[in-house]
């Protein structure tokens, strides 16, 4: 699998191919303005501000079907996001991620490297539980567990991580850096 021989929707419909991007690193991301996990878009920020210029981009792909946490358009998405967290990293349309209308691009992503859980603790198996309930309806097409799940993309556009959104930024930063 290689994400170059993807294309994806910008926000205003128009086709997108991934190899534009060739030779970056990637980080892309399925996201909700109304989730737990919304603040990482801070974090998101500021490692797109770190390394950008070392030829890294996020592809952020806001989702809805996640406890109808991202119910907006996207425009009311991008300026949500603009404006609470100076994002400036690229923002696709609004996708679904599971089921029989799932964007190719996360079905291949997560089929290549699968759902394995959220994690040890309280609050993990919290989420876990709760994703479980919302996740059924989509059974064997399920491919993403949660909003802000994130596929680290080498510059060759091969998938080399997963990380599910309860994993620590701080690790994934890392990961990022050691792409670059």
């Amino acid at each position: 699998m290689n994400v170059y021989d993807f294309t994806v929707l910008a926000k205003d419909g128009s086709e997108v191919s991934l190899k534009d991007y060739a030779g970056k690193v990637l980080l892309i991301v399925n996201t909700a303005t109304g989730c737990g996990f919304t603040p990482q878009y801070e974090d998101l920020e500021r490692i797109y501000a770190t390394y950008r210029e070392q030829g890294f981009e996020i592809l952020d792909f806001p989702c809805n079907q996640f406890a109808n946490q991202a119910p907006e358009s996207d425009d009311e998405i991008t300026a949500f996001c603009t404006l609470k967290f100076g994002t400036e990293f690229p923002q696709f349309k609004k996708i679904d991620v599971n089921g029989d209308t799932a964007d190719p691009l996360f079905a291949a992503l997560a089929t290549e490297m699968p759902f394995k859980g959220f994690g040890t603790g309280i609050k993990n198996a919290a989420l876990s539980k709760f994703a479980s309930m919302n996740n059924k309806a989509f059974g064997e097409k399920c491919y993403v567990g949660w909003n802000f799940t994130k596929f680290l993309i080498d510059r060759t556009g091969a998938l080399v991580r997963r990380f599910e959104p309860t994993v620590d930024m701080a690790e994934v930063e890392k990961a990022i850096k050691e792409q670059l």
